[in-house]
């Protein structure tokens, strides 16, 4: 199933191959020259777009991606986790066809959206205890019935739900995650952030339920947080321990917010890469917000960030790969073949891969399910166990910041969108990073979760460099001509004054909170 050619510097994709954001995936295809079915009520057409004058198939967000090559029918279903066993393909993936999965996000200007992801603890009001799993589910019902989502189940259990190109999911502690959609301006992502936070507070607050936007647990120890029922949880919850001493505190107790942004071709993606992996340490001091460990400040402004530096090195970190001028989408899947996975998922069950790596099931070695060859479907899932600072997958993810109050939600898609959708603030990032090192973008991800903006660097503060991103920001939304620069305002102010959220709320702790943490479920209560 050959799916790829390289010309030049870029991959292009030659034979058909239908895309879709996380969870909204595509069906077009032929078995034996019989069309796959088609959802009618899903298939619109999002984008079709050339890189390198290469034809890439229209997308269309349905339950399955199909391929169709010359002289090799196939169908491959690929979807995020979990979903319905793939059928096979006749022919085994190769390398390239991994490759062609990620270049098919390729997307011209005119068609790059943003799409914005956020985790909140929810919480019992009276006691300030976690929600449990049946209130969970009480609560997923209630939405749906209310306003019209869709379930996702688990066996029996509901996990999920999904309402056109949004979804709401569990992380493996309950943190409740929107997936939104894939979307145009930045008011059309805080208008759906709204939306979200509306429908979930009025079916939580019958329940007295509330949602707390922070980093980390601020009060609760790991005894303390209830387990979902997910299977690909448990299998993670049992590795984590053997690769670091921190990942169980990643799985339960932390909340985050990302935005996954588009790329128009394996040059833009290398640009956006890097400039991404070099400023993230400047996003997590912006939105540092986690100072708080079961009751007491615990040394960091973003504890989140900290976390992430031992729980699982083989799937985590800067990845100074990204800056070699080899690097390309094939450098980017050698490096994920060689991570160790989690899972497969058959039968609607998760089965434990752990240790071996996606590089041997390739070969038909893995013990799980000895012989096996993968499909895309499994592909796609792995690529979801992969956690470094920026993520690849047919989007680019922006992973370090914590999570947070509403009004952040809204800034750091804003912050990002001004400057990696902004050609001159893009260039500019580039060029004011340029003869950073690898040692000094380390330095930076290791001592920003303690120091935050009054980080060392160089001949003065990691506060002065944010100023001039965030002018480059703002700039670039300007440009972008959506009136979308208010969305900074958020954090124009953690720029102005050097103090990130953090510090304001362990002033607050030191203050009139009498070193209690408690009032820090009303003080960032959604």
């Amino acid at each position: 199933m050959a799916l790829v050619s390289k010309a030049g510097s870029s991959y292009c994709i030659r034979s058909d191959i239908t895309r879709g954001r996380t969870g909204q995936n595509v069906a077009f295809g032929v078995v034996n020259n019989v069309e796959a079915p088609i959802m009618k009520e899903k298939s619109i057409k999002i984008s079709s777009l050339s890189c390198k004058n290469a034809r890439v198939a229209q997308f269309f967000p349905l339950e399955t991606v199909g391929f169709r090559s010359k002289g090799r029918n196939s169908v491959i279903v690929a979807a995020s986790p979990p979903t319905e066993d793939a059928l096979i393909a006749i022919e085994p993936l190769t390398k390239q066809d991994l490759v062609g999965y990620l270049a098919s996000g390729c997307k011209s200007k005119e068609k790059w959206r943003i799409g914005t992801e956020h985790e909140k603890f929810g919480f019992e009001i009276k006691t300030l205890r976690p929600m449990k799993y049946e209130q969970i589910a009480e609560l997923l019902n209630g939405i749906s019935e209310r306003f019209d989502w869709e379930k996702v189940m688990e066996g029996d259990k509901i996990i999920g739900l999904k309402q056109g190109k949004q979804s709401i999911s569990l992380e493996p502690g309950g943190q409740f995650e929107l997936s939104g959609a894939p979307l145009e301006t930045l008011h059309q992502t805080c208008a759906e952030v709204n939306s979200h936070l509306y429908q979930v507070k009025a079916v939580a607050e019958e329940m007295g339920i509330g949602f707390l936007g922070i980093g980390f647990q601020p009060k609760l120890g790991l005894k303390d947080i209830p387990v979902m029922p997910k299977g690909r949880y448990e299998i993670m919850r049992n590795y984590m321990p053997k690769v670091g001493s921190l990942g169980l505190d990643m799985m339960f107790r932390t909340c985050t917010v990302q935005v996954n942004l588009d790329f128009s071709s394996e040059a833009d993606m290398i640009r956006k890469f890097r400039a991404g992996l070099a400023l993230q340490p400047i996003a997590t001091a912006l939105f540092a917000n986690s100072p708080f460990t079961e009751g007491k400040p615990n040394g960091y402004l973003s504890m989140r960030s900290q976390i992430w530096t031992d729980t699982d090195k083989d799937r985590t970190g800067m990845l100074p790969f990204v800056f070699d001028d080899s690097f390309g989408f094939e450098q980017y899947v050698d490096y994920a073949l060689d991570v160790p996975m989690y899972f497969v998922y058959r039968k609607k069950k998760y089965i434990d891969c752990t240790g071996m790596t996606f590089r041997d099931f390739m070969a038909g070695k893995l013990p799980c399910i000895p012989g096996e060859l993968p499909n895309l479907n499994d592909w796609e899932n792995h690529l979801t166990t992969i956690f470094p600072e920026v993520r690849l997958k047919r989007y680019l993810e922006m992973r370090g910041a914590d999570g947070g109050p509403w009004r952040r939600l809204c800034a750091l898609p804003a912050f990002w969108v001004g400057l990696l959708y902004d050609e001159v603030s893009l260039q500019s990032i580039l060029d004011m990073t340029a003869d950073w090192t690898s040692e000094e973008r380390e330095m930076l991800r290791n001592k920003v979760p303690k120091t935050g903006l009054k980080t060392p660097f160089r001949d003065g503060l990691l506060w002065h460099i944010a100023e001039d991103v965030l002018k480059l920001a703002k700039d670039g939304l300007e440009r972008r001509g959506f009136k979308e620069s208010g969305f900074l305002n958020e954090v124009a102010e953690v720029v102005r004054t050097g103090v990130t959220p953090a510090e304001k709320l362990l002033e607050l702790y030191n203050g009139k909170w009498g070193q209690s943490v408690d009032p820090v479920f009303e003080e960032l209560l959604y």
